[in-house]
């Protein structure tokens, strides 16, 4: 039986972490194991406690000694799987589990070794969630990627990711952290991948309410996409 490992890089979401964990081990895969890791990257608030409560069957709760980003947790989250699909899961609720069986059906069809969430493809109805500034910078990163590496999505920036695991084997991922996004992305182009894409619904949320991505790591993303398509 295939297994499905999903990763969960958490930072301070002590709000979101415990229903987070719940629906991703409530939602069932037809003919699919499942694994949850999620990986705290040192939280200040009450996040660690409320991790150490939700470990359980299945579940594996690691903790980074000191802060080091979104990245450095997924790559922490990849080296401890042990699963035959990696499907990134953020930990604010802004992507519902309900949608794995909508992100992992190419895969199981065999249709595709990557798949993405689109928001962008269902754009009527995230719109009104996604702030201006980020929807903009998405799309103009997202044309930069698809012009650099010659391919064509619609939502690089998007936090569901989900790929076989044998995809990025030997890719070495130096991201710490929002760069993880651009960073893998590159690497999975470069290696040939094409990128399935698949609509999503997004619930997305404020400043006020933990959202964390600013115009400075949009910035940092330019950077990233024009150095991996000449680097590693």
């Amino acid at each position: 039986m295939p297994k499905l490992s999903v990763i969960v890089p958490v930072y301070n979401e002590e709000r979101t972490i415990a229903r987070v964990i719940e629906e991703a081990k409530n939602t069932e895969i037809k003919g699919m194991a499942k694994e949850i890791i999620a990986v705290d990257d040192f939280s200040t608030d009450n996040t660690r406690e409320m991790l150490r409560r939700a470990k359980g069957k299945h579940v594996k709760i690691l903790f980074h000694k000191k802060n080091m980003g979104k990245g450095a947790a997924v790559k922490t989250g990849i080296s401890n799987s042990t699963g035959d699909i990696i499907l990134i899961q953020d930990a604010d609720l802004e992507y519902s589990p309900k949608e794995y069986g909508r992100l992992l059906e190419p895969i199981i069809n065999g249709n595709a070794d990557v798949v993405y969430g689109s928001r962008i493809n269902a754009i009527r109805k995230n719109l009104k969630k996604m702030y201006k500034l980020h929807y903009i910078g998405n799309v103009l990163l997202t044309l930069l990627t698809n012009l650099l590496y010659n391919a064509n999505i619609t939502d690089m920036e998007t936090g569901y990711k989900v790929f076989r695991k044998e995809a990025v084997n030997g890719i070495n991922l130096r991201a710490r952290r929002f760069d993880f996004e651009p960073e893998i992305t590159a690497k999975l182009l470069k290696k040939g991948y094409k990128i399935h894409e698949v609509p999503i619904n997004f619930f997305g949320r404020k400043f006020s309410e933990g959202k964390k991505i600013t115009w400075i790591d949009g910035l940092k993303a330019i950077y990233y996409l024009f150095k991996y398509r000449f680097a590693d």
